[in-house]
């Protein structure tokens, strides 16, 4: 068998290289655990430091929003398959609020509520990512109605004006037609 002959100076030398250019690294996760789940919403315990609306992730890589912020628990909305969520599963923050990619790209795409392409056409490159919860421009500030929308229904077009870009609520009890009226709108604006 032959005999290894490496010199004591050798060694320190290699030591000496590899605890130079050693450079140690951390990074600080805060997990917690799965308390309960049921219905799309899963109870999340030990994540004291998570924001409200903040994405978290769980351990099969499914996406939950952070809504009911309790002392002990944390009500999670889960944004994907909810049937891999199971008690005692581990979660952790991503400490991104809930927000979408947005960018030119996604003209003529067809995204999920993540932004997602789900028409099989690849990737979408994004230019940025915009939160969903945003505090809306101050009414001073916003462009002028100019333009009518005509729904196509006489009786609501010369009673009540709508304009165009202009939100409009329509209230009323099942099965009066509500979505008809909406379906029929949007049909008459081509």
């Amino acid at each position: 068998m032959a005999e290894l002959t490496i010199s004591t100076e050798e060694i320190r030398g290699a030591l000496e290289r590899y605890i130079s250019e050693y450079t140690p690294e951390t990074a600080r996760e805060e997990v917690g655990v799965v308390a309960e789940a049921g219905d799309g919403i899963a109870q999340v315990e030990g994540l004291p430091s998570t924001m409200s609306q903040e994405l978290l992730e769980f351990e099969d890589g499914t996406l939950g929003v952070a809504l009911n912020l309790d002392v002990r628990e944390i009500g999670v909305v889960v944004l994907g398959e909810f049937a891999g969520i199971e008690e005692g599963q581990q979660v952790k923050r991503t400490g991104r609020v809930l927000s979408v990619p947005v960018g030119d790209a996604f003209l003529g795409r067809t995204v999920d509520a993540l932004g997602n392409p789900i028409d099989g056409l690849g990737e979408i490159e994004h230019e940025a990512f915009r939160e969903l919860e945003i505090q809306a421009p101050n009414v001073m500030n916003r462009q002028p109605v100019k333009e009518p929308l005509q729904t196509g229904i006489k009786a609501i077009d010369s009673m009540i004006p709508i304009g165009r870009g202009q939100r409009e609520l329509i209230i009323g009890d099942r099965k009066t037609g509500k979505t008809t009226i909406a379906i029929d709108t949007i049909i008459n604006q081509r």
